[in-house]
């Protein structure tokens, strides 16, 4: 039996630049200017990420898969979750009445 991880919906999901930040860029051991050398962005961008002013775009999550060899769908899927639960926190739905299917 596979055990499936929940996450606490109250806790906003991890931004993708955190851990690029915290775990990823100290683990190899790389300047952040190499690594956005290497990815082909500039420093203020890869900077701008790290520090969770800018997101992950499909197109950055393409290099990021590349350069770190695990694809671009973990970084998009992350980017995803954390947009997703930001925009739930800020707006308002409460008016919006769901459409009843059909029987």
């Amino acid at each position: 039996m596979a055990y499936v991880a929940k996450r606490n919906p109250k806790r906003c999901p991890t931004h993708p630049g955190a851990l690029l930040r915290e775990d990823i860029i100290p683990a190899v051991k790389r300047s952040k200017r190499e690594i956005a050398d290497l990815l082909g962005i500039s420093r203020q961008h890869l900077h701008a990420i790290l520090a969770e002013k800018k997101p992950v775009t499909p197109e950055v999550a393409v290099l990021l898969g590349k350069l770190f060899g695990d694809g671009p769908e973990i970084w998009v899927r992350m980017q995803g979750a954390y947009d997703t639960w930001q925009a739930q926190q800020k707006i308002d739905v409460r008016h919006i009445k769901p459409l009843v299917k059909a029987a």
